[in-house]
């Protein structure tokens, strides 16, 4: 892990880190893929832009085409069966199923305690619609490895909401098919469709419409550059709930903090894949080295400890700080996707928290649980975009509609201020339109001698 020290080395670290879905550095063997599968060099971003056109003027057998050529699978029904779905879980280890059947209530009580509501003011006029949003696209990664916890977190939270179409795009198996523990939760978390179909053509799939997948209103869920750029490029055409780069968790720690404890945590964020960005920011140089050894031991007892080894060296960073207001500053600065408050008075600090996609407070929360069964959807704003943006909570999956039902007393008080601006903008209709609702006198004589 490299070391920084204080405010301004941790400001430069962040200006360094750049935005994910432009600037990401493209390894020799993606490029090289990418020519293999369209035969000439091309950015990620060409190629999305590519796949895009292609899927939009030709439909399925653009989709097909791209699966053919970038996943090896040849597909024949796009579609997977609810039948499918079914068997999945019935074959699925009963304790799996009861597992994200937990979670599913989980996710489900805390959205369902989330959901803004309907309301209006009849002393004002004025009020607002909630109202969801008819159909979703969700995108479920699932090239190495399964991901049944990003099906619960997205599905459940949209069914929350009240989303009345939800289909699922997640990559083909080679033999077929989709992930059964993909197909189980899909199953358990009752998305409508779901397709068999990974990438950009997905996304592209989704936003458009073809023969066999609808045209959605919404997509959402997380994936890797291709889907990022895709719906980067799509937004407009649909809409996208955010665009989500490589996990990171910062944990903000302190003299009392257990350093088991805190390289367990940053060891489960380095073992997600090679760009996950583990970071700790702390106030004790002592503390630091206790947490590299306590990493060193628990290393070798990972699986995945060579993804871990080389999240660590490449994106694994300590961050020694003079004291907690700095600390807080310096998670404020990063805007992590998750923030862990492992210190001695963590609910001291909470209120100086202002970017965090979620924050875990206290050492006795594992930020593990966030992302399978703690409530919280665990598609969280990355890359420092929790400066503006939130997880993917219900709101994502609703529309707000304002309501302006004005009674003639309300209409009389605001008339005169209505009409002022809407003359010294040269838009006299407006004036008149408000007026003829009014007892106003003066100036709509004057329009008329002017018309």
């Amino acid at each position: 892990m490299r070391y920084l020290r204080g405010i301004e080395e941790a400001r430069s670290f962040v200006r360094e880190r750049g935005d994910f879905a432009t600037s990401a550095e493209v390894p020799q063997e993606v490029a090289q893929r990418i020519k293999a599968i369209v035969g000439r060099a091309m950015s990620p971003a060409e190629l999305v832009g590519y796949i895009i056109q292609e899927v939009r003027l030709r439909g399925d057998e653009a989709v097909r085409d791209f699966s053919l050529r970038i996943d090896g699978v040849k597909l024949e029904a796009l579609e997977v069966s609810q039948a499918d779905l079914r068997v999945a879980r019935e074959a699925a280890p009963r304790e799996l199923v009861t597992a994200l059947e937990f979670a599913a209530q989980r996710v489900r009580e805390f959205a369902v305690a989330a959901l803004p509501k309907s309301w209006h003011d009849s002393d004002t006029g004025l009020g607002e619609m909630v109202v969801p949003i008819e159909r979703v696209g969700l995108y479920v990664p699932g090239g190495t490895a399964a991901y049944p916890s990003t099906v619960i977190m997205t599905a459940v939270t949209a069914r929350a909401a009240g989303v009345r179409d939800l289909l699922m795009c997640t990559p083909p198996r080679k033999e077929g098919g989709v992930l059964p523990a993909i197909a189980a939760a899909a199953h358990i978390a009752g998305v409508d469709r779901v397709f068999s179909i990974g990438g950009a053509q997905a996304i592209a799939a989704m936003a458009f419409g073809t023969a066999s997948v609808p045209r959605v209103d919404k997509v959402c869920g997380p994936g890797n550059i291709f889907v990022t750029l895709a719906k980067q490029q799509l937004y407009g055409q649909v809409g996208i709930d955010g665009l989500y780069g490589p996990t990171e968790t910062v944990a903000v720690a302190d003299d009392s903090t257990d350093p088991r404890l805190c390289a367990a945590d940053l060891l489960a964020q380095a073992e997600h894949d090679l760009l996950a960005t583990p970071i700790l920011v702390t106030t004790s140089e002592r503390l630091s080295r206790r947490v590299d050894k306590e990493m060193q031991r628990q290393l070798p007892s990972l699986e995945r400890r060579e993804i871990v080894t080389a999240s660590l060296e490449r994106q694994g960073t300590t961050i020694l700080v003079r004291d907690m207001e700095e600390a807080i500053e310096v998670a404020n600065l990063i805007a992590p996707e998750h923030l862990c408050l492992m210190v001695q008075e963590p609910w001291r600090w909470l209120d100086r928290v202002r970017n965090a996609g979620t924050v875990f407070v206290g050492e006795g929360t594992p930020e593990a649980t966030g992302d399978y069964v703690a409530g919280p959807s665990h598609t969280i704003p990355t890359q420092g975009t929790a400066r503006f943006s939130s997880y993917l909570g219900v709101d994502q999956f609703l529309k707000k509609v304002p309501v302006v039902a004005l009674a003639p007393d309300v209409v009389q008080q605001l008339a005169l201020a209505a009409m002022t601006i809407a003359r010294a903008e040269g838009l006299t209709g407006h004036a008149r339109a408000i007026e003829l609702r009014t007892n106003t006198t003066g100036q709509e004589n004057a329009d008329e001698a002017a018309s």
